[in-house]
């Protein structure tokens, strides 16, 4: 096997992104409205979930649905090829169960939120 894969390599890129990963994870469950996501991704400012579930519809992943309704309700869902990376999702958490301490998890996840909690408080960070 070669190193250096293309294909591997731009599935990589593209499922790695930062929070991109976190956001599959909230899809898994099915339809989720956009505040639905931001409540189960602590830290994820709305312009980056905007910016990534925009990414994933354009790779045909992520299928925004708009119901014509007053107000118009908006939902997102994994299509066939985003829900083709259920066993990838599950390879990468049962690895992580196995081989990230805990601790380092919480500590990445704070550090992950502290920015967007300064930028909403308006505090200054030291």
């Amino acid at each position: 096997m070669p190193a250096f894969c293309p294909r591997f390599h731009r599935a990589i890129e593209l499922i790695g992104r930062r929070w991109t990963g976190v956001i599959l994870r909230a899809l898994r469950s099915g339809r989720c409205r956009f505040s639905e996501i931001t409540e189960a991704v602590p830290g994820l400012s709305d312009r980056l979930l905007s910016e990534r579930l925009k990414e994933l519809e354009a790779e045909g992943i992520v299928e925004r649905l708009v119901h014509p309704e007053f107000p118009v309700r908006v939902e997102y869902r994994l299509t066939e090829k985003g829900r083709a990376l259920d066993q990838v999702m599950d390879g990468i958490a049962s690895w992580a169960e196995r081989w990230i301490d805990p601790e380092d998890a919480v500590s990445t996840a704070d550090a992950e939120a502290a920015p967007v909690a300064t930028a909403v408080s308006g505090a200054n960070p030291r």
